[in-house]
């Protein structure tokens, strides 16, 4: 899979290469208004004590996939996309491979964007489900 870097007129403030995003190594291959697609190579910085991918790993794939797709379809009006909340559920753990996510977009109002994003691992078995909410807000003033 070739790095997808999405538009970086959508995100000028901080370049891509040095987000958070970045240091646990997200692949975004799909980013759209209505979808977003990535992965992440499971690595040992990735994992909690007990050996397991930490769940904070999931909401953050979650929420960089929902945040940007509504940026897609809002920053182009003079809007900004930032999460409102995010509720996560873990189903199965990811312990290696690759954590797949897709996020696909379930209301798109005036305010509030909400999206439902899939985790699943290198069988394709569901891993965790998350619920996340997007304000809508107007771009701050630089």
């Amino acid at each position: 899979m070739t790095e997808f870097m999405p538009d970086s007129d959508l995100f000028p403030v901080v370049p891509l290469d040095r987000t958070f995003d970045a240091l646990y190594g997200l692949q975004v291959s799909e980013l759209t208004a209505e979808v977003a697609r990535a992965t992440v190579e499971v690595k040992e910085h990735h994992m909690q004590p007990m050996g397991l991918v930490h769940g904070g790993v999931f909401a953050s794939i979650a929420e960089s996939l929902a945040s940007a797709a509504t940026a897609v379809g809002v920053v182009p009006d003079g809007n900004a996309a930032q999460g409102l909340s995010n509720q996560t559920s873990f189903l199965r753990p990811i312990l290696a491979g690759t954590i797949h996510a897709v996020a696909r977009r379930r209301h798109k109002g005036r305010t509030t964007w909400v999206w439902e994003v899939e985790i699943s691992d290198d069988e394709d078995r569901l891993c965790a489900l998350v619920r996340m909410t997007i304000a809508v807000r107007p771009m701050p003033a630089a």
